[in-house]
């Protein structure tokens, strides 16, 4: 009875879909996220008789063969790189990316990661850092008796200081672009980090190379669609149950069979 276990390939597959479901839904709230979607591909067939086959002695062929599937199989977490929508803060530190492109900070363990999140701080030496303490790169010191920052479109950073009339350049940020972003691999608190699926990252100025610009005061909003999640959701329950159905069906089946006397 190859029921059952199709069957159960299907629950699996419904529940890795609610999983990825509820991911999204709780990062509807988190700056710079992008939705997933969980892709599925269909198992290996037995070939029961092959399309093509010769059926007679005549040499007439079999125009369609017999061929069970077995089941569906996880292919793919998918990441939507749709661009969130900007939302206003006022932030002198806050930075939206408009288009592609990701900013690159260092980890404490000297490696590059990758984040759209742009809700940047001020650590106690007057390094730009991320939210969680990681250096954005290339590294800008702002001085301690600079009384505004402002950050054009190209990533230039410039100090406004109250015996100056002029501002001062402190830096630019840079941006980093991926052959395949759908390629990055996610290690959480907004980062990603480079694979070979990815290719190699390439770093230049906001708004060269197909990369996108910084606009200062704004933060890029989650993806996340609610209503397309809730009906996926619901899609996947309504799915779950009757894989359950099929279980409970071959169950009868066998059943019945066992009862035969």
């Amino acid at each position: 009875m190859r029921a059952l276990q199709i069957a159960a390939t299907g629950m699996t597959a419904q529940q890795m879909r609610v999983e990825v479901v509820s991911n999204n839904l709780a990062n509807m709230s988190t700056t710079g996220y992008n939705a997933r979607r969980a892709e599925f591909a269909d198992l290996h067939y037995q070939q029961v008789t092959r399309a093509g086959t010769v059926s007679a002695s005549d040499g007439t062929v079999l125009p369609t063969g017999v061929q069970l599937g077995l089941g569906v199989r996880p292919s793919a977490i998918s990441v939507n790189v749709q661009q969130g929508s900007l939302g206003v803060t006022g932030g002198d530190l806050d930075i939206a990316i408009d288009g592609a492109g990701y900013l690159e900070v260092t980890l404490p363990s000297g490696i590059s990661a990758y984040t759209r999140d742009g809700a940047l701080k001020r650590s106690a030496d007057g390094l730009i850092v991320t939210s969680d303490g990681h250096p954005v790169a290339p590294e800008i010191t702002i001085p301690d008796d600079a009384r505004a920052i402002s950050i054009n479109a190209a990533g230039e950073v410039y100090a406004y200081f109250d015996d100056q009339i002029e501002a001062q350049l402190l830096g630019q940020l840079t941006l980093a672009g991926f052959p395949n972003q759908k390629g990055l691999e996610a290690i959480g608190s907004n980062l990603f980090l480079e694979t070979e699926a990815s290719g190699p990252s390439f770093v230049t100025d906001p708004g060269t190379d197909g990369l996108g610009t910084l606009r200062q005061g704004y933060l890029e909003e989650s993806s996340v669609d609610p209503v397309r999640e809730i009906t996926d959701l619901i899609e996947a329950q309504r799915g779950y149950e009757l894989n359950s159905k099929v279980i409970s069906a071959a169950d009868q089946m066998l059943g019945a069979t066992t009862q035969i006397r």
